[in-house]
């Protein structure tokens, strides 16, 4: 086996959740470009929000949105784009303010919402600093009436509270084929020590799009096989990724679902170098 990509989560994964980059990592992503492996970020969040932090570790790739877009940062080019048809964010909105929930629609450049709550002002503006000069905020009165009146490219929809009955509604989502829904944070189970823990949320996105597909896409255009890659990540968003890889990783504080499909667990945390220790042992 020889690895030719390196698939790595952002958060919790190469970055700590202090928002801290481990001065070994940036030695790791130096070897790999040093033995002209390729090198991707795999990130839930935007290109907007991550494009800063992608600079720095001058990845080649960027997947964002949990895989509805991926950014050939060597040439610029977008190579993938999936978004929410205008029929799903409906449903999706309408939904949410049925049962009093909170909905932030993700596109290019913003998020929409009708309230700053929970979820964004505490992931975005508490834990992520150093990002927030490139996050926009487009407050709008009606977000339902807004998705009617304009033509708006979405890659990802969440939606948010802070009372115990999403699971539930998880399930109404269910009834919509086209899109698919991924836990992102479960009650008990977020590690983020800065951020209240009695919320949770879920991530909306097309059907079918998670990051394993994105890397498979990813894959092809590059020609090269899925055994000659290594993906590291923590939480159950990489879950695919990971299992799927030739050489799947989870960082020590990884989700336990994460854990038992990988094929090796680091032994240090992402503020401890996890990704460099990956990167050493497998390159």
């Amino acid at each position: 086996m020889s690895i030719k990509l390196v698939a790595s989560d952002l958060d919790g994964t190469i970055i700590d959740r202090n928002n801290n980059i481990s001065e070994k990592n940036f030695k790791a992503i130096d070897k790999l470009h040093e033995k002209n492996i390729d090198f991707a970020i795999c990130t839930g969040k935007s290109y907007s929000v991550s494009k800063k932090v992608c600079e720095q570790f001058n990845a080649n790739f960027g997947i964002f949105g949990n895989g509805t877009q991926i950014i050939d940062f060597r040439t610029g080019e977008e190579l993938l784009r999936n978004t929410l048809s205008k029929e799903d964010l409906l449903f999706c909105s309408t939904l949410a303010k049925r049962y009093n929930f909170h909905i932030h629609l993700y596109t290019d450049n913003e998020i929409i919402t009708e309230e700053l709550k929970y979820m964004d002002l505490r992931n975005f503006l508490l834990r992520n600093k150093n990002s927030t000069e490139s996050l926009k905020f487009k407050i709008v009165d009606d977000i339902i009436g807004y998705i009617e009146k304009n033509s708006i490219e979405v890659f990802s929809a969440v939606i948010s509270t802070e009372s115990a009955i999403l699971p539930s509604f998880e399930n109404l989502l269910s009834i919509n084929k086209n899109i698919v829904y991924t836990y992102i944070s479960k009650r008990g189970k977020y590690r983020d020590t800065t951020i209240n823990k009695d919320y949770e949320y879920l991530n909306i996105s097309p059907l079918h799009i998670n990051k394993n597909e994105a890397l498979n896409f990813l894959a092809t255009h590059l020609e090269i096989a899925k055994k000659d890659m290594l993906a590291i990540g923590d939480n159950v968003n990489d879950l695919e990724m990971v299992k799927e890889a030739g050489i799947g990783v989870a960082v020590k504080d990884a989700y336990d679902d994460l854990k038992n499909v990988a094929k090796y667990v680091t032994n240090a945390s992402a503020t401890e170098g996890a990704f460099a220790e990956a990167i050493e042992k497998f390159i």
